[in-house]
């Protein structure tokens, strides 16, 4: 079980909760963002403060927090109270670094796109320009800035909603929708960490739409206790909505099991260990009407 250490914000130096907070939350999404200031000057600027909140109306929401040295705002934040429109990209491992680069606290005026190297194509519908190198582009309309406050650290929400979204069709699927192979986004962790959502470190979970599973409270005791399935071994066996029939049960015992019963035959502790180890390899291949039929054989030895 986990034991833990607690802090209390209130006693924190805003570095040490700002590196606290971000080192917990996460990944997290990053806004590689352009707008324009009043003379019409671009700037580009990467927030990890940053999501989707809605559909309809299609709503990002991102936040460019006050500085933490002196409380001044950014010049996202400036930008978008005098143009209120802004183009939102998401970004992939290919142009990670020039994000990164982005980010420096340049001088007002300076042109990041020139900086960090991303070329400035126009708009279709906003006056901000969007980087040709960004998998996703989206255009929007800024609705509200809400300000949490006046210290620094303190965030400006800015609510943004989606006019137009821009995908390169090198990153769309056969149903024409972003394919996260494709896409090879990266998200920001703590301190200098990012993380890459590509290759192994994608995986699948079917949503439990169409059954009901039983839940854990459902789960035998035997199963629950188990001291060889993890818990989220456990949780797919819950995320089922019945136990296997003992006509089943037999069958499967006789037909994948009968060499483990014989070998551990009056070895009931070896044998269950036994039998949950073929389950959890059963469930990791995603049999888990098969892992079940493991589980239930033991009861039946």
């Amino acid at each position: 079980m986990n034991e833990f250490t607690s802090f209390d914000l209130s006693t924190l130096d805003t570095r040490t909760a700002h590196g606290l907070l971000l080192g917990a939350v996460s990944p997290r999404p990053i806004a590689l963002v352009s707008t324009i200031d009043k003379e019409g000057r671009p700037n580009l600027a990467p927030f990890s403060y940053f999501n989707v909140f809605s559909t309809r109306p299609p709503l990002c929401i991102f936040s460019p927090n006050r500085r933490g040295t002196d409380g001044t705002t950014k010049h996202t934040h400036d930008n978008v109270l005098d143009v209120p429109q802004v183009v939102i990209h998401l970004v992939d491992y290919a142009s990670v670094h020039a994000t990164s680069l982005a980010s420096c606290d340049f001088e007002r005026g300076v042109d990041e796109f020139a900086k960090a190297g991303f070329t400035a194509i126009p708009s279709d519908v906003v006056a901000p320009p969007r980087a040709l190198e960004c998998p996703v582009a989206l255009e929007c309309q800024v609705r509200e800035v809400i300000s949490l406050g006046d210290e620094g650290g303190a965030g400006n929400l800015v609510m943004c909603e989606v006019l137009v979204v821009h995908v390169a069709n090198r990153v769309l699927n056969e149903r024409g929708l972003p394919d996260p192979e494709l896409l090879d986004l990266v998200g920001r962790c703590g301190g200098n960490s990012y993380v890459r959502a590509s290759g192994d470190a994608l995986f699948t979970i079917e949503k439990p739409t169409a059954t009901i599973g039983m839940g854990f409270d459902a789960l035998p005791e035997d199963v629950r206790k188990s001291s060889v399935l993890t818990g989220n071994q456990l949780a797919q066996l819950a995320g089922t909505d019945h136990l296997p029939d003992e006509t089943s049960v037999n069958e499967y015992k006789l037909l994948e099991l009968a060499d483990l019963f014989i070998e551990l035959e009056g070895q009931g502790t070896a044998l269950e260990r036994a039998l949950h180890k073929h389950a959890a390899q059963r469930i990791e291949a995603g049999e888990i009407e098969e892992a079940w039929m493991t589980l239930r054989s033991f009861n039946l030895g």
